[in-house]
């Protein structure tokens, strides 16, 4: 099979009910549009779901892909302990995504692990998909400072990892936009969060995905 679609998605833990308690409902339109995202990927069936998050593990110069046969993961870190949930890793497409990486000079592995437990950028896509019925293993890979080519350079191997295996995939980018929009908001205001937000608003509503490799870095590092 292939990669059947793909769905970025924010993470905010306030959006999950437990942890918002009554709060969420400020943002109820990205609550609505998470869980028509995740109706789409129940709709696709997928027997495995590849996840990306800026909090999962993430070094300079290598792509971490969380090993083991599975993980385990919870919002006890923002009040709601009762919010939990269980994964199962895809061990052999993990194998093969790394030896596709190793093929083309791609540094991606499982070394250098140091928390199995799984990141909130991962945990709240996997809260709306559960909620949706999607349940199937999981890959979890991390960022790196590696440049957009070299993140592009891995997607490709990812879609050559799952074709060779016959897995029915989606791709799951949980990633925050500009953490600079509010003069109140932990990280103050920068002009340069509306327009980065504008800009990669944008690319996706018309699927210029090319724009996110050759957006302006000094933009991207003032918008935070």
């Amino acid at each position: 099979m292939s990669i059947l679609g793909a769905i970025i998605v924010p993470h905010p833990p306030l959006i999950i009910p437990t942890v918002g308690r009554g709060r969420e409902r400020e943002v109820q339109a990205t609550i609505d549009v998470y869980r028509t995202a995740a109706k789409q990927v129940a709709a696709w069936k997928p027997e495995v779901l590849i996840i990306t998050s800026p909090h999962q593990i993430m070094y300079a110069d290598y792509f971490h892909i969380s090993p083991g046969k599975s993980a385990s993961g919870g919002m006890s870190a923002f009040g709601a302990a009762q919010t939990k949930l269980r994964v199962e890793y895809d061990a052999p497409l993990r194998r093969e995504i790394i030896r596709c990486g190793e093929a083309v000079g791609i540094q991606a592995g499982t070394l250098g692990q140091r928390d199995p437990y799984l990141d909130h950028g991962t945990f709240g896509p996997l809260y709306f998909l559960r909620e949706a019925g999607v349940d199937c293993p999981i890959l979890r890979i991390g960022l790196s400072g590696f440049s957009p080519l070299d993140h592009y350079r891995l997607g490709q191997c990812i879609a050559q990892a799952v074709n060779a295996l016959g897995r029915r995939a989606v791709f799951v980018a949980s990633g925050n936009l500009s953490h600079k929009l509010r003069d109140d908001g932990p990280y103050g205001f920068a002009p340069e969060g509306p327009e980065f937000d504008r800009q990669i608003t944008e690319a996706m509503a018309a699927g210029d995905f090319l724009r996110f490799l050759t957006m302006d870095p000094a933009l991207c590092e003032q918008a935070a």
